[in-house]
């Protein structure tokens, strides 16, 4: 497939040319299966400007130190936290410096199933053959046990908890046992680098509680939303700008622009202004990475149906869809924060002045 039909490459691609560069200079002692040693590793996820090297996550450096240490042990690690806060980004660029492999993954739905996560069985082949290694289809957990890689396990308490146990063996014993098969090919040990990487969404809590003996398996880490302005200005500015380019279009969100859209996210999201006026907190999630989607909509917004400057209106516009998406009832909430918050902004801004001229589609 060529390159320029690709909607999204995974993270071993995008950032081949960094990778390259870490594993050229790295002379630090490297775990076994591991491709980049820890410090690698963390540079890649952090930055590195001597060897450009951009960082990617923007948050609690410590966080990740942890991580990391998780995952050369014995046990499991599961990011947890609200929806948006980059679990499944981190837990892909650990797994594309580690292995060199961020696709070997499982998404948890209420549907998946065991043979999904570990193998199944090719029915044609197994009339044909009986239980053959030709006829097994390998899943992403058995290929990561064979390959010694990091297997992704998205969602995870989004699956039935008879499910999710399947993982305590795997964690336990490293081993994947195929009883239809005979000999050696029945039991399937983990090669070194072998771990499991697994996210689960703090507003999933109660849909499918882990067992106690899965939990153990696993070392909890919480990611949190990113609280200092400044770092989510420059994360929203550098991955709209990514998107933006990806997809050929010329708008940017400037300086200002991704001033204001922060700050009405951070109003939102606190429940009060940075003049202290007080809001009700509408249920829709607004964590950065619907930031980012709001300012990468704001920029197709103003180059297809606008001048192609991206201002306070076309910010609007796309957060006025985010509020709304979860609960109707936000409009009130939304409502009463242009009616006292934008409103006065107005006054003295361009940018805010924009952004209130929406105010009418409120009533649609």
């Amino acid at each position: 497939m060529h390159k320029a039909t690709i909607l999204r490459e995974p993270a071993e691609v995008v950032y081949a040319g960094e990778l390259a560069r870490l594993a050229a200079a790295d002379d630090g002692p490297r775990p076994s299966g591991w491709q980049l040693s820890p410090r690698a590793v963390r540079r890649f996820v952090l930055g590195d400007s001597t060897l450009d090297v951009r960082q990617k996550f923007y948050g609690d450096d410590a966080l990740v130190d942890r991580c990391v240490v998780t995952l050369m042990s014995n046990r499991g690690l599961l990011l947890v936290g609200e929806p948006g806060t980059a679990k499944s980004m981190l837990s892909e660029l650990f797994a594309a410096a580690i292995g060199g492999d961020s696709t070997c993954t499982v998404q948890g739905t209420s549907g998946t199933t065991e043979d999904q996560i570990t193998y199944s069985w090719n029915y044609a082949l197994l009339l044909a053959e009986g239980p053959t290694q030709r006829a097994l289809v390998k899943g992403p957990m058995y290929q990561a046990v064979e390959l010694g890689k990091v297997c992704r396990f998205e969602e995870v308490t989004r699956v039935q908890p008879e499910i999710q146990d399947v993982l305590i063996g795997l964690l336990s014993d490293k081993v994947i046992h195929v009883p239809e098969l005979t000999g050696a090919e029945s039991t399937v040990f983990a090669e070194r680098g072998f771990n499991v990487l697994a996210t689960a969404n703090l507003r999933d809590r109660g849909v499918h509680e882990m067992s106690s003996a899965l939990k153990r398996r696993f070392n909890f880490e919480t990611v949190r939303p990113i609280t200092d302005r400044r770092l989510e200005e420059a994360l929203i500015k550098q991955q709209t700008a990514a998107l933006l380019e990806q997809s050929d279009v010329e708008a940017r969100l400037t300086d200002d622009v991704v001033t204001l859209l922060v700050t009405a996210f951070h109003d939102l999201r606190d429940g009060v202004t940075t003049e202290g006026t007080v809001i009700e907190r509408p249920s829709a999630v607004l964590s950065s990475a619907e930031a980012v989607a709001v300012g990468y909509a704001a920029g197709l917004d103003a180059q297809y149906f606008g001048t192609g400057e991206i201002g306070g209106e076309h910010i609007a516009r796309q957060l006025i869809g985010t509020v709304l998406k979860d609960n109707p009832d936000d409009g009130k909430k939304l409502r009463h924060y242009f009616d006292i918050v934008v409103k006065q902004r107005a006054q003295s801004s361009a940018h805010w002045r924009q952004f209130h001229t929406t105010r009418h589609e409120l009533e649609r």
